[in-house]
């Protein structure tokens, strides 16, 4: 490898050193390493801030990923076992648990408000299911408070999911302008080494030019990749908080599911009793008593 002695302040003054630049430029894999050599100390500043700019911004990038699939396998886990049953009580009722699954968060704070409003509590124990039964009508007043918890739900979780965020923006956003900022610099004390020097060519300038644009360089390589995994990191947030409200809206149904199961509990019972009382006046006027253990007899017993 070719190495050519620079003055300290980077600028050639003797033409004839132009056809050693060439061979050590090529020898310098492309001109990073030469380009490099030959930054200010400013330029360097700047080269070391987006070193670790790039090592957060991929940091983040890594995690978030990571969350949102593993947030997409719960969803679809939590999802299945809700849509196996007509209760939509019944993965509450049981104690499910589903960790990292954001409909989940939804689904169980929408549960415990609209429990603590049918029941009076939120607990869940043996006498959950017949409380269920027996309770009245849910009022519009309270559907308001339930959506409301899911609301708090879906912001929240929101929340956590776009957190660090703001850092991979400011990476995308600030990494071309602190490379810029290098740059300038790099040129301005470019220029002002030829002017000290005397010597107005390109000879001497190229090394100054070039220090000064890697900072440009890599701030690019910085912000591109930041900026692709923002935009895709944000799309998929947004869409499981989509997803968030579109359960919320299908939870809000749910009391009228349960309405619609107590009354056809209600009518079931009152079927029995209507045909318990038929055929007790038929045999009332045939004159024909019921002994107990009868057939009959136990289906009345069992109505009551």
């Amino acid at each position: 490898m070719f190495r050519v002695a620079f003055p300290q302040n980077g600028v050639i003054t003797n033409p004839g050193d132009l056809g050693m630049l060439v061979p050590e430029i090529v020898a310098a894999g492309g001109g990073l390493l030469f380009a490099f050599d030959h930054s200010t100390i400013a330029g360097k500043i700047v080269l070391t801030l987006l070193a670790v700019v790039s090592i957060f911004s991929w940091s983040i990038m890594i995690t978030k990923l990571r969350v949102i699939r593993f947030a997409r396998r719960q969803n679809a886990r939590f999802l299945a076992a809700f849509h196996k049953d007509r209760q939509p009580l019944r993965l509450f009722e049981k104690n499910a648990r589903f960790p990292g699954a954001p409909v989940f968060n939804v689904y169980r704070a929408g549960c415990e408000e609209m429990t603590f409003h049918l029941l009076g509590s939120a607990e869940v124990d043996d006498t959950f299911r017949a409380r269920l039964e027996i309770a009245d009508k849910i009022s519009p007043a309270q559907m308001g408070a339930v959506n409301a918890a899911m609301e708090r739900a879906v912001g929240e979780t929101a929340l956590s999911l776009e957190s660090q965020m703001i850092l991979l923006a400011t990476a995308v956003s600030g990494s071309p302008f602190l490379g810029l900022l290098g740059t300038v610099w790099g040129v301005m004390d470019a220029f002002t080494g030829v002017a000290e020097a005397g010597s107005p060519n390109l000879v001497a300038m190229a090394p100054g030019v070039s220090g000064a644009l890697i900072t440009t360089v890599v701030a690019l390589c910085v912000a591109i990749p930041a900026m692709f995994g923002y935009n895709f990191l944000v799309t998929s947030i947004r869409g499981i908080i989509v997803e968030m409200d579109n359960f919320a809206a299908a939870l809000l149904a749910a009391p009228e599911s349960l309405d619609v199961e107590r009354d056809k509990h209600y009518a079931a019972a009152r079927s029995r009793l209507c045909v318990v009382d038929h055929l007790h006046d038929y045999n009332a006027a045939a004159g024909k008593q019921y002994e107990p253990g009868d057939p009959i007899q136990r289906h009345e017993e069992s109505a009551h």
